[in-house]
């Protein structure tokens, strides 16, 4: 018979993360210096901060609050959040600091240095989606760590073998998506297809849910503009304007789904929060090669249409045919819009090469680019399902998923006994 309460974490977490935190704190000591240099690239300190603060707002606010909508699961969804963007973003910082420690012998922290690393932060927690409230903060925290890693190097791969660009936000969705379902296939447990007894959600958390959906819903447009090149004129406001389009046609598309496929024909809070986003995700991938607002309307219009659906059946199926358990529908949200984004680029590039020579060469470059970027993914999702797997971890029993009682103090029920 499985123990009443779950595993303590005292022997596992703690030493874990007061590991990390020391270590950090020792690398940062020796090998990291605050560019002193008034502008970051180009950009001001005043000009820059605010695009800096849209975007921890995102990470914080908008992913912490989203992962709230299940009844039992606010604390960690909100908690765990923070936790994992905190370590995940020190750790990228130093990842892709290290070009800048080999040549000038110190990694340089700026603001664009933070942002970069948030977009790597951003990654590993969409990829927490797909196995939220059946891990515990161990394996979140190694789960970033190992993504994070992954996601530099596939940064690093392609700017070595094909000279890509750092467009972070161009990448993170589909590289995030694949992650976390390889993670979520290889931690399945017997008895998901019938639903955990208490993942189940409410009017109230559903409420709080969709408070973070508006949060990343307003503060889209920045994330997507933050890296475009702010030389080129117009580019960061073309990012922004597209965006919200983009955002705006597939809030009104998903509704109009949602309604259309629910049985009583009523809108559904699940459908909403997780596909009005998606157009967003889409323009997203595909914003060097948008310039006309009707082209980021439709790429909003097919990212819902193509979320909706995905939402609607797709995530049942990936539970029963592949045993594939995602929490979050991160396939739908960020997986199926960022493939379409990447579709979408590659045929708006082409139609506007001059001649076919340079459309070919762009077509084959734009294909391994998503061709190392899944299969460096789904790799590394693999390996690191592989060793969460492994029972030193101490995951929740079946009974203790999407339960905070398993991680949290609650004082009032601890004087009921």
């Amino acid at each position: 018979m499985a123990p009443r309460y779950a595993p303590s974490l005292r022997s596992r977490l703690a030493p874990l993360l007061l590991f990390l935190q020391i270590g950090f704190i020792v690398i940062y000591v020796f090998y990291t210096e605050i560019e002193s240099n008034v502008k970051v690239h180009g950009n001001t300190f005043s000009n820059f901060y605010p695009e800096f603060q849209d975007v921890n707002v995102m990470v914080i606010l908008g992913f912490g609050f989203l992962g709230t909508f299940l009844v039992r699961y606010g604390f960690s969804g909100t908690g765990f959040n923070l936790l994992v963007a905190a370590v995940a973003t020190q750790w990228a910082v130093i990842l892709n600091g290290i070009d800048s420690w080999y040549y000038r012998g110190k990694i340089r922290i700026n603001l664009r240095s933070l942002v970069d690393a948030e977009m790597c932060a951003a990654s590993a927690l969409i990829s927490i989606g797909a196995v939220l409230g059946k891990t515990n903060p161990v394996h979140l925290v190694l789960m970033a760590l190992l993504e994070v890693s992954g996601f530099v190097l596939n940064e690093w791969l392609l700017h070595t073998l094909l000279k890509v660009g750092p467009l972070k936000d161009m990448r993170l969705h589909i590289f995030g998506a694949f992650f976390g379902l390889m993670i979520t296939w290889i931690l399945h447990r017997n008895g998901s297809e019938k639903q955990f007894e208490k993942e189940k959600f409410d009017r109230k958390t559903g409420l709080f849910s969709m408070l973070g959906t508006l949060f990343l819903w307003m503060f889209w447009p920045s994330f997507n503009s933050v890296l475009v090149d702010a030389h080129t004129p117009g580019r960061k406001l073309g990012a922004v304007c597209s965006t919200y389009l983009a955002l705006a046609v597939s809030a009104v598309t998903a509704a109009a789904l949602s309604v259309l496929l629910s049985p009583k024909g009523k809108v559904n809070l699940i459908h909403m929060q997780s596909c009005i986003l998606a157009g967003g995700v889409a323009v997203g991938v595909s914003i060097s090669g948008v310039h006309q607002p009707w082209e980021a309307m439709t790429i909003g219009f097919t990212a819902a249409v193509v979320s909706t659906i995905g939402f609607r059946y797709l995530k049942n199926h990936m539970l029963l045919a592949f045993q594939c358990h995602d929490t979050c529908a991160i396939l739908s949200t960020h997986g199926l819009p960022g493939l379409l984004g990447w579709l979408a680029q590659l045929l708006l590039q082409i139609r506007d090469c001059d001649d076919h020579t340079t459309a070919i060469r762009f077509a084959v470059f734009h294909i391994c680019t998503v061709l190392i970027t899944v299969s460096l993914s789904v790799s590394m999702g693999i390996i690191t399902g592989l060793l969460l797997k492994w029972n030193f971890w101490r995951p929740p029993q079946d009974k203790k998923c999407f339960d905070d009682q398993a991680f949290w103090e609650f004082p009032h029920l601890a004087a009921c006994k």
